[in-house]
């Protein structure tokens, strides 16, 4: 058995985090994919590592992780060498953290939130959802965007992977990202990046 398991279910951004970052640093795992529509997520197999019934949870020998974005933070820590993914220099580490900050929160009750309308018809305003979308986008990643690459520095580091399956995802939630043309530019580049597993599309999932 891999020294790590990646419990996870492929249609949750969430889970897309922990995911692509093992992949991206070439890390052999077990993937263990919960249905969650039959509630395996509750199962008295899955509570022994997250009673919160929430996936993912990274399990790394004896360490065991029930937030994407703190897998990210440990993955880029522990076995990324070059520390590009979460640089050493304190002005771009906090950077990177407030990048993770938005993927937490504006990007959840933007992007997130309008795609599980419509994907999931979880019962929310989607019309706010996508004024925060667009608030989102405009303000922070096309601002950004217009004249880098990436969300910090000149690599791609876990701010970028941490925010982008949910705004990769958003056409799901009726947003048309050609409105975004740097985000939309910034998209293509994560998914040409080496190893980068693009987010799948809800539909190869949902019949």
């Amino acid at each position: 058995m891999s020294k790590i398991q990646l419990h996870f279910n492929p249609l949750s951004g969430h889970a897309h985090r922990p995911w692509v970052m093992l992949k991206l640093l070439k890390i052999d795992f077990e993937e263990i994919v919960l249905n969650v529509s039959k509630d395996e997520q509750k199962s008295p197999g899955f509570l022994k590592f997250n009673p919160l019934e929430q996936i993912p949870v990274l399990v790394d020998g004896e360490t065991v992780l029930r937030d994407s974005t703190a897998a990210l933070v440990h993955l880029a820590s522990k076995y990324d060498p070059k520390r590009q993914w979460l640089p050493i220099n304190s002005e771009a580490a906090t950077e990177v953290h407030r990048w993770l900050a938005i993927s937490t929160r504006e990007v959840f009750e933007g992007p997130a939130t309008a795609r599980m309308i419509k994907i999931f018809g979880v019962s929310r305003d989607h019309e706010e959802a996508i004024k925060k979308t667009d608030l989102l986008l405009n303000s922070l990643f096309e601002t950004r965007l217009a004249d880098h690459d990436w969300l910090v520095g000149d690599e791609p580091t876990i701010a970028d992977v941490s925010n982008y399956g949910y705004i990769a995802a958003v056409t799901e939630g009726d947003v048309d990202l050609s409105q975004y043309p740097h985000t939309s530019e910034w998209i293509q580049r994560l998914e040409n990046y080496p190893n980068f597993e693009p987010m799948p599309a809800a539909a190869q999932f949902i019949h």
